[in-house]
Protein backbone atom coordinates (compact mmCIF):
# COMPACT_ATOMS: atom_id res chain seq x y z
CA UNK A 1 0.00 0.00 0.00
CA UNK A 2 2.87 2.35 0.79
CA UNK A 3 4.26 1.84 -2.72
CA UNK A 4 0.88 2.58 -4.32
CA UNK A 5 0.61 5.79 -2.32
CA UNK A 6 4.06 6.84 -3.50
CA UNK A 7 3.15 6.18 -7.12
CA UNK A 8 -0.07 8.21 -6.90
CA UNK A 9 2.09 11.24 -6.13
CA UNK A 10 3.54 11.14 -9.65
CA UNK A 11 1.18 12.89 -12.05
CA UNK A 12 3.10 12.36 -15.28
CA UNK A 13 3.84 8.65 -15.59
CA UNK A 14 4.81 8.59 -19.27
CA UNK A 15 6.31 10.99 -21.79
CA UNK A 16 4.35 12.44 -24.67
CA UNK A 17 4.95 10.70 -27.99
CA UNK A 18 4.79 13.86 -30.11
CA UNK A 19 4.92 17.61 -29.65
CA UNK A 20 3.25 19.55 -26.86
CA UNK A 21 -0.19 20.87 -27.76
CA UNK A 22 0.85 24.50 -27.18
CA UNK A 23 3.48 24.47 -29.96
CA UNK A 24 1.26 23.37 -32.84
CA UNK A 25 1.29 23.85 -35.80
CA UNK A 26 4.77 22.33 -36.18
CA UNK A 27 7.18 24.08 -38.55
CA UNK A 28 8.24 22.42 -41.80
CA UNK A 29 11.86 23.01 -40.70
CA UNK A 30 11.54 20.47 -37.88
CA UNK A 31 14.55 18.17 -37.57
CA UNK A 32 13.98 14.46 -37.02
CA UNK A 33 16.96 12.36 -35.99
CA UNK A 34 16.52 8.63 -36.48
CA UNK A 35 17.42 6.03 -33.88
CA UNK A 36 19.53 3.85 -36.19
CA UNK A 37 22.52 2.54 -34.24
CA UNK A 38 21.05 3.81 -30.97
CA UNK A 39 19.23 2.59 -27.91
CA UNK A 40 16.60 5.27 -27.39
CA UNK A 41 13.34 5.54 -25.50
CA UNK A 42 11.67 6.11 -22.17
CA UNK A 43 13.06 4.97 -18.85
CA UNK A 44 11.96 5.45 -15.24
CA UNK A 45 14.25 7.20 -12.77
CA UNK A 46 13.90 6.43 -9.05
CA UNK A 47 13.54 9.64 -7.03
CA UNK A 48 12.93 10.36 -3.36
CA UNK A 49 9.15 10.02 -3.59
CA UNK A 50 8.65 7.45 -6.34
CA UNK A 51 9.83 7.64 -9.93
CA UNK A 52 9.75 10.04 -12.86
CA UNK A 53 9.85 9.31 -16.59
CA UNK A 54 12.83 10.33 -18.69
CA UNK A 55 14.01 9.96 -22.26
CA UNK A 56 17.45 8.50 -22.81
CA UNK A 57 19.47 7.83 -25.93
CA UNK A 58 22.91 6.29 -26.35
CA UNK A 59 24.91 4.29 -28.89
CA UNK A 60 23.68 0.69 -29.25
CA UNK A 61 27.17 -0.69 -28.74
CA UNK A 62 29.88 0.18 -26.27
CA UNK A 63 29.87 1.67 -22.79
CA UNK A 64 31.59 4.30 -20.65
CA UNK A 65 29.80 7.03 -22.59
CA UNK A 66 30.12 10.65 -21.45
CA UNK A 67 26.82 11.73 -19.91
CA UNK A 68 24.79 14.80 -20.86
CA UNK A 69 21.72 15.94 -18.94
CA UNK A 70 19.26 17.59 -21.35
CA UNK A 71 16.87 20.00 -19.65
CA UNK A 72 13.52 20.80 -21.20
CA UNK A 73 11.79 24.02 -22.12
CA UNK A 74 8.41 24.76 -20.53
CA UNK A 75 6.82 22.25 -22.93
CA UNK A 76 8.21 19.20 -21.16
CA UNK A 77 10.18 16.31 -22.61
CA UNK A 78 8.29 16.32 -25.90
CA UNK A 79 9.51 15.33 -29.38
CA UNK A 80 12.06 18.16 -29.74
CA UNK A 81 13.89 17.36 -26.50
CA UNK A 82 13.83 13.67 -27.34
CA UNK A 83 15.38 14.49 -30.71
CA UNK A 84 18.13 16.53 -29.02
CA UNK A 85 18.94 13.42 -26.96
CA UNK A 86 19.27 11.33 -30.13
CA UNK A 87 21.56 13.97 -31.67
CA UNK A 88 23.85 13.61 -28.66
CA UNK A 89 23.71 9.83 -28.87
CA UNK A 90 24.83 9.99 -32.50
CA UNK A 91 27.90 11.85 -31.20
CA UNK A 92 28.68 9.09 -28.71
CA UNK A 93 26.97 10.40 -25.57
CA UNK A 94 24.50 8.93 -23.14
CA UNK A 95 21.91 11.73 -23.11
CA UNK A 96 19.12 11.77 -20.58
CA UNK A 97 16.19 14.17 -20.25
CA UNK A 98 14.16 13.69 -17.04
CA UNK A 99 10.60 15.05 -16.98
CA UNK A 100 11.12 17.94 -14.58
CA UNK A 101 7.42 18.77 -14.13
CA UNK A 102 6.23 15.20 -13.42
CA UNK A 103 4.70 16.01 -10.02
CA UNK A 104 3.15 19.36 -10.98
CA UNK A 105 1.27 18.39 -14.14
CA UNK A 106 1.28 17.31 -17.79
CA UNK A 107 2.16 20.40 -19.82
CA UNK A 108 1.93 18.50 -23.12
CA UNK A 109 -1.88 18.56 -22.93
CA UNK A 110 -2.25 22.30 -22.23
CA UNK A 111 -2.75 24.52 -25.29
CA UNK A 112 -2.17 27.93 -23.70
CA UNK A 113 1.40 28.94 -22.84
CA UNK A 114 0.38 31.27 -20.02
CA UNK A 115 -1.66 28.47 -18.48
CA UNK A 116 1.40 26.19 -18.64
CA UNK A 117 3.38 28.78 -16.73
CA UNK A 118 0.73 29.62 -14.13
CA UNK A 119 -0.63 26.14 -13.45
CA UNK A 120 2.52 24.03 -13.71
CA UNK A 121 5.90 25.72 -14.22
CA UNK A 122 5.45 28.33 -11.47
CA UNK A 123 4.85 25.53 -8.97
CA UNK A 124 8.12 23.66 -9.60
CA UNK A 125 10.67 24.15 -6.78
CA UNK A 126 14.33 24.50 -7.71
CA UNK A 127 15.20 22.13 -4.85
CA UNK A 128 13.06 19.42 -6.44
CA UNK A 129 14.76 19.96 -9.80
CA UNK A 130 18.25 19.73 -8.31
CA UNK A 131 17.32 16.53 -6.48
CA UNK A 132 15.77 14.94 -9.58
CA UNK A 133 18.84 15.78 -11.67
CA UNK A 134 21.03 14.20 -8.99
CA UNK A 135 18.81 11.11 -9.33
CA UNK A 136 19.28 11.15 -13.12
CA UNK A 137 23.06 11.24 -12.71
CA UNK A 138 22.82 8.35 -10.25
CA UNK A 139 20.70 6.41 -12.75
CA UNK A 140 23.25 7.01 -15.50
CA UNK A 141 26.02 5.69 -13.27
CA UNK A 142 24.08 2.60 -12.19
CA UNK A 143 23.12 1.83 -15.79
CA UNK A 144 26.68 0.69 -16.34
CA UNK A 145 26.80 2.64 -19.59
CA UNK A 146 27.50 6.20 -18.50
CA UNK A 147 30.73 7.74 -17.25
CA UNK A 148 29.72 10.46 -14.81
CA UNK A 149 33.33 11.61 -14.58
CA UNK A 150 32.53 13.14 -17.97
CA UNK A 151 29.29 14.85 -17.01
CA UNK A 152 27.79 17.75 -18.94
CA UNK A 153 24.48 19.57 -18.89
CA UNK A 154 22.56 21.59 -21.45
CA UNK A 155 19.10 23.12 -21.41
CA UNK A 156 16.78 25.40 -23.30
CA UNK A 157 14.65 28.37 -22.15
CA UNK A 158 13.39 27.24 -18.70
CA UNK A 159 16.09 24.58 -18.84
CA UNK A 160 18.73 27.16 -19.72
CA UNK A 161 18.27 28.77 -16.32
CA UNK A 162 18.52 25.37 -14.67
CA UNK A 163 21.89 24.72 -16.35
CA UNK A 164 23.47 27.61 -14.44
CA UNK A 165 21.94 26.51 -11.15
CA UNK A 166 22.85 22.84 -11.48
CA UNK A 167 26.40 23.69 -12.50
CA UNK A 168 26.66 25.48 -9.15
CA UNK A 169 24.88 22.65 -7.31
CA UNK A 170 26.82 19.57 -8.47
CA UNK A 171 30.64 19.71 -8.49
CA UNK A 172 30.70 16.58 -10.70
CA UNK A 173 29.56 18.67 -13.67
CA UNK A 174 32.49 19.34 -15.99
CA UNK A 175 30.74 21.87 -18.24
CA UNK A 176 27.35 23.33 -19.09
CA UNK A 177 25.73 25.00 -22.08
CA UNK A 178 22.72 27.22 -21.39
CA UNK A 179 20.48 28.18 -24.30
CA UNK A 180 18.56 31.44 -23.68
CA UNK A 181 17.82 30.80 -20.02
CA UNK A 182 16.63 33.64 -17.82
CA UNK A 183 19.46 35.17 -15.79
CA UNK A 184 17.84 37.80 -13.59
CA UNK A 185 14.51 37.51 -11.82
CA UNK A 186 12.87 38.08 -8.46
CA UNK A 187 13.61 35.44 -5.86
CA UNK A 188 10.72 33.41 -4.47
CA UNK A 189 10.34 30.64 -1.92
CA UNK A 190 10.46 28.05 -4.73
CA UNK A 191 13.16 29.81 -6.76
CA UNK A 192 15.38 31.48 -4.14
CA UNK A 193 18.45 32.02 -6.33
CA UNK A 194 18.91 33.16 -9.91
CA UNK A 195 21.91 32.59 -12.21
CA UNK A 196 23.15 36.14 -11.55
CA UNK A 197 23.32 35.28 -7.83
CA UNK A 198 25.56 32.23 -8.26
CA UNK A 199 27.75 33.73 -11.00
CA UNK A 200 30.50 35.17 -8.75
CA UNK A 201 31.19 31.84 -7.02
CA UNK A 202 30.49 29.48 -9.93
CA UNK A 203 33.31 26.95 -10.48
CA UNK A 204 32.00 25.08 -13.53
CA UNK A 205 32.51 26.61 -17.01
CA UNK A 206 29.14 27.39 -18.59
CA UNK A 207 28.65 28.62 -22.15
CA UNK A 208 25.61 30.88 -22.47
CA UNK A 209 23.90 31.14 -25.89
CA UNK A 210 21.57 34.11 -26.19
CA UNK A 211 19.67 36.10 -28.80
CA UNK A 212 20.07 39.84 -29.27
CA UNK A 213 16.37 40.20 -30.13
CA UNK A 214 15.10 38.00 -27.29
CA UNK A 215 11.94 39.67 -25.98
CA UNK A 216 11.99 37.53 -22.82
CA UNK A 217 15.61 38.06 -21.78
CA UNK A 218 16.71 41.71 -22.09
CA UNK A 219 20.21 42.34 -23.46
CA UNK A 220 21.13 44.37 -20.41
CA UNK A 221 20.62 41.34 -18.16
CA UNK A 222 22.86 39.28 -20.44
CA UNK A 223 25.56 41.95 -20.27
CA UNK A 224 25.18 42.21 -16.50
CA UNK A 225 25.66 38.43 -16.21
CA UNK A 226 28.73 38.62 -18.44
CA UNK A 227 30.31 41.24 -16.18
CA UNK A 228 29.52 39.38 -12.96
CA UNK A 229 30.99 36.16 -14.40
CA UNK A 230 34.24 38.04 -15.00
CA UNK A 231 34.52 38.62 -11.27
CA UNK A 232 34.60 34.87 -10.70
CA UNK A 233 36.88 32.06 -11.82
CA UNK A 234 34.62 29.65 -13.70
CA UNK A 235 35.84 30.60 -17.15
CA UNK A 236 32.24 30.86 -18.33
CA UNK A 237 31.43 32.72 -21.54
CA UNK A 238 28.35 34.20 -23.18
CA UNK A 239 27.64 34.44 -26.91
CA UNK A 240 25.00 36.96 -27.96
CA UNK A 241 23.70 36.46 -31.51
CA UNK A 242 22.57 39.76 -33.08
CA UNK A 243 19.03 40.05 -34.47
CA UNK A 244 18.18 36.61 -33.10
CA UNK A 245 14.97 35.83 -31.17
CA UNK A 246 14.25 33.66 -28.17
CA UNK A 247 14.05 29.95 -28.98
CA UNK A 248 16.36 30.13 -31.99
CA UNK A 249 17.26 26.44 -31.69
CA UNK A 250 13.61 25.31 -31.62
CA UNK A 251 13.47 23.96 -35.18
CA UNK A 252 9.78 23.07 -34.75
CA UNK A 253 8.76 26.70 -34.17
CA UNK A 254 8.82 29.97 -36.19
CA UNK A 255 11.58 31.30 -33.88
CA UNK A 256 14.11 28.86 -35.41
CA UNK A 257 17.19 30.41 -36.98
CA UNK A 258 19.21 27.73 -38.75
CA UNK A 259 22.46 29.69 -39.12
CA UNK A 260 22.67 30.65 -35.45
CA UNK A 261 21.42 27.25 -34.27
CA UNK A 262 24.04 25.41 -36.32
CA UNK A 263 26.79 27.70 -35.04
CA UNK A 264 25.61 27.26 -31.45
CA UNK A 265 25.48 23.47 -31.76
CA UNK A 266 29.07 23.46 -33.00
CA UNK A 267 30.11 25.73 -30.13
CA UNK A 268 28.42 23.34 -27.70
CA UNK A 269 30.38 20.38 -29.04
CA UNK A 270 33.65 22.31 -28.89
CA UNK A 271 32.89 23.52 -25.36
CA UNK A 272 32.21 20.02 -24.09
CA UNK A 273 35.37 18.65 -25.72
CA UNK A 274 37.43 21.52 -24.33
CA UNK A 275 36.23 20.85 -20.79
CA UNK A 276 36.34 17.06 -20.68
CA UNK A 277 32.81 16.08 -21.66
CA UNK A 278 33.62 13.95 -24.72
Amino acid sequence: MKDLTRRKFIIVTALTAGFALAVHPISAAVITTDATGLIAGEVKIPVKDGEIPAYRAMPATGSNFPVVLVIQEIFGVHAHIQDICRRFAKLGYLAIAPEMFARQGDVSKISDIQEIVSKVVSKVPDAQVMSDLDAAVNWAQKSGKGNINQLGITGFCWGGRIVWLYAAHNPKVKAGVAWYGRLVNASTALTPKQPIDIAPTLKVPVLGLYGGKDDLIPNDTVEKMRQVLKSGSSGSEIVLYPDTPHGFNADYRPSYRKKEADDAWKRLQDWFKQHGVA
